[in-house]
């Protein structure tokens, strides 16, 4: 992933906490209102409840918030992604309305469960519970479904090609709450969060766009008795062969198939683990066989200026220095 890439991300993430508020209505808290002004504030939140958001649709385009987005297209428009964005424990569904294109002269639009960048995918088809042609929607194939689509995780992309101008669709974005959620990209560079995997054999992977530390603050994995978080070089093997680890990677794509292992941990722990990934993206993945109910609890705070490493030359292991 190229810097500028990364910094266009990150910067959207970022602002996200500033666009949710949008359509949220404000609560009355004296409860000694009566009368006409305790109506006005019934009928301000029924409209505020029943309120749609709704704004212009571009070319390319980042979304994190519900509502109603339109693309009218003023020229050709041959390659055109939007990106979306939820919680980290919600799915986003994604319904098309009032379509107007030309399938037969080329245009298309398709719904993908996950974000695609730079060629590489995320979730990875190793973690992701479908096959690759699965996670798309083709609003113009006959096998299709239709215009509606349902992520697996908290984001969600829409390829769109149309050639004619006043061309154009209307994209429906509604979040859904996900009790286990696995296959996450955070919208912060700093936080925290558990993840739960309930006797189903399937990895889960917490992606940080951004060089951060990762404290686990608690890990259960089924029948685990240790506590010592091992380099990756000197245990990969037997924490491989127990089908249910963690394990820190770090890379400068969003394919975790494809990051650099940093290291893992293959029994539970009630303290405190800790190292650095200083890489363009950094990962928590959850790996389990489905024998057991695992779960881990972590922290994530991105690194400072000084704790950046220093790369000597144009290779990953260099730039994914590890402390």
């Amino acid at each position: 992933m190229s810097v500028a890439t990364r910094t266009q991300l990150f910067l959207f993430l970022i602002s996200l906490s500033s666009r949710v508020v949008l359509s949220r209505y404000i609560i009355e808290d004296n409860e000694a209102s009566e009368g006409l002004h305790s109506l006005l504030s019934l009928e301000q939140k029924r409209e505020s409840e029943d309120f749609i958001f709704r704004r212009p649709l571009r070319c390319s385009d980042m979304l994190a918030t519900e509502g109603h987005f339109t693309f009218v297209a003023s020229r050709p428009q041959l390659a055109c992604a939007t990106f979306l964005i939820a919680g980290p424990s919600e799915v986003i569904s994604l319904e098309l309305s009032d379509v107007n294109i030309d399938c037969s002269a080329g245009d298309f639009i398709k719904l993908f469960d996950g974000w695609v960048l730079k060629g590489e995918k995320f979730p990875s088809s190793q973690d992701h519970p479908l096959p690759l042609h699965q996670r798309f929607t083709d609003y113009c194939s006959s096998a299709a479904p239709g215009g509606t689509s349902r992520s697996s995780q908290n984001v969600a992309m829409v390829f769109f090609r149309i050639h004619s101008p006043d061309s154009g669709f209307t994209l429906i974005v509604k979040k859904l709450h996900n009790p286990f959620p696995c296959n996450i990209m955070s919208q912060s560079p700093e936080g925290s969060f558990t993840m739960v995997m309930p006797h189903q054999r399937r990895n889960c992977s917490f992606s940080i766009i951004y060089p951060v530390e990762i404290q686990l603050t608690e890990l259960s994995l089924g029948q685990a008795n240790s506590n010592e978080l091992s380099p990756q070089r000197q245990v990969w093997s037997g924490c491989a062969g127990s089908g249910d680890y963690v394990e820190l990677l770090g890379g400068n794509g969003v394919d975790t198939s494809k990051m650099f292992p940093v290291a893992d941990l293959c029994f539970s722990l009630s303290g405190l683990a800790q190292t650095k990934i200083g890489c363009d993206n950094s990962v928590v993945r959850l790996v389990s066989s489905g024998n057991y109910i695992n779960r881990v609890s972590f922290q994530y705070r991105p690194l400072g200026r000084s704790e950046l490493p220093k790369a000597r030359e144009n290779s990953l292991d260099d730039f994914c220095t590890v402390e």
